[in-house]
């Protein structure tokens, strides 16, 4: 992307120092009312957003927001309490609040803090931070760019959800009773466009997207439009398929989302519960044994890269899937507590899991299959983790003789995770960066194909 800076100036945060003394006074309000755990954290963001639509600005947004949690805990009794207001009595007031909270709630013997030995003790830079300074003038040019390449592919293009150019940076401080203290700022940049094509009575809409920490990382203007645009075209002619059984292949861009799912197997919300059919497969075959998945926190300039979790325990880099067996869980310290196991840094989420990539493009996995269906647009939610079902409604391409014929659509993939965990035959180099899940295309050998 172009260096392009104006009068905009780099965000406006107040000195690292005045958030850590905010967090340190409320964890020591809540230890005068009685709480015996504290944890705090303070966030300020800023971003701005401009979204041009044929050829004209539509929205221009820009947010300035921030806010003040705490979570404390009575002998195992949590209370919870927020505001967005940052004067002392307002503070004083979320303490009582929380507090007042605490002494109502239960007593849960797993309710408390992360564990003192976990808590991270160094903060390593990440490289999260690259704020644009950027004005709103060059804003809708960029975005206006983008749009006008789209539109330009091809006359079959008709109309315009519009090219939306948006650009965030904060900041968080987060501190706990345990004596952890942490802080870092982010910064996250996304160029966007979607536009719709028309073939006699059809039309279809599609779009493309690019998004990194450093707005320096982002495809161009005219790539993403580009790429908008000739995604846009290529569904049009669609066709429909009779119910069968066919390899799949997932794109790079969907394909996270059956990952997504496999986290949400191995969630320890889900395995206390009992609501996971992946209960009690701890060391056991989930996936091919050539797949491994792993998480990677602590990538230098990744989407989902953080230092510590949300209860400040240091995150570090783990097998989850390793020559296709499961290694381990995504526990927080209450589902690790539940499962008498201990937390893996997990509390808000995975950070950058990874699924290794075989050797092949996405036109080498097309080969491969011969003849089968590509998916590049899932729609719906049809997966039932408790019994691992999969149905999804998805559009696509008909594939023949490892070549693209015709594009689909109103159709609907069906399985069960179990089995098309299991029945992954190779996973594409295309990885897709765009978010927490870095996966390629996924060919699966056989799904159920329903159509018209």
């Amino acid at each position: 992307m172009p260096d392009i800076q104006n009068a905009a100036n780099e965000p406006e945060f107040p000195q690292q120092s005045q958030l850590e003394e905010m967090v340190h006074d409320i964890i020591a309000q809540a230890q005068q009312l009685g709480a015996d755990g504290v944890e705090a954290g303070v966030s300020i963001d800023t971003g701005l957003s401009v979204t041009v639509r044929l050829g004209e600005p539509e929205t221009l947004e820009y947010n300035r927001d921030r806010g003040l949690g705490l979570t404390v805990y009575f002998d195992h009794r949590k209370g919870s309490a927020s505001t967005a207001d940052f004067e002392p009595a307002s503070i004083r007031a979320t303490v009582q609040a929380a507090c007042d909270i605490a002494r109502y709630t239960s007593v849960d013997p797993c309710a408390g803090l992360a564990d003192e030995a976990r808590m991270a003790t160094v903060i390593p830079d990440l490289d999260l931070y690259h704020p644009w300074q950027l004005g709103v003038d060059q804003a809708i040019e960029l975005a206006r760019d983008c749009e006008a390449t789209a539109r330009a592919v091809d006359a079959r293009i008709v109309n315009s959800e519009g090219g939306t150019l948006s650009s965030y940076a904060g900041m968080r401080v987060s501190a706990n009773s345990h004596g952890f203290l942490g802080g870092y700022r982010t910064s996250r940049h996304t160029l966007s466009c979607s536009v719709v094509g028309r073939q006699g009575d059809e039309m279809q809409r599609d779009h493309w997207y690019a998004t990194a920490r450093d707005y320096h990382d982002l495809e161009t203007p005219i790539e993403v439009g580009r790429m908008a645009g000739e995604r846009t075209v290529r569904r049009l002619g669609t066709r429909r398929l009779n119910t069968r059984q066919a390899p799949v292949i997932f794109a790079a861009d969907v394909a996270r989302g059956l990952f997504g799912s496999f986290i949400s197997a191995v969630k320890g919300s889900s395995l206390y519960r009992k609501s996971s059919f992946l209960v009690d497969h701890l060391g056991k075959q989930v996936f091919p044994d050539f797949m491994h998945i792993h998480e990677q926190p602590l990538l230098k300039k990744a989407l989902g890269s953080a230092p510590y979790d949300s209860e400040g325990v240091a995150t570090l880099a783990r097998d989850l899937v390793l020559d296709g067996v499961l290694q381990g869980y995504v526990l927080d310290s209450y589902s690790a507590c539940r499962l008498g196991m201990e937390t893996t840094a997990n509390a808000g989420g995975v950070r950058n899991l990874i699924v290794d990539p075989g050797d092949k493009d996405l036109p080498g996995l097309l080969r491969a299959m011969d003849t089968g269906l590509l998916v590049t647009e899932v729609i719906g939610f049809g997966v039932n983790i408790l019994t691992g079902d999969y149905s999804r409604g998805v559009a696509g391409f008909w594939v023949e003789n490892g070549e693209i014929r015709y594009p689909v659509d109103e159709i609907t993939v069906a399985g069960n995770l179990r089995d098309m965990f299991m029945g992954i035959a190779e996973i594409g180099n295309d990885m897709d960066l765009r978010g927490n899940v870095r996966s390629g295309s996924v060919l699966i050998e056989q799904m159920t194909v329903a159509g018209a």
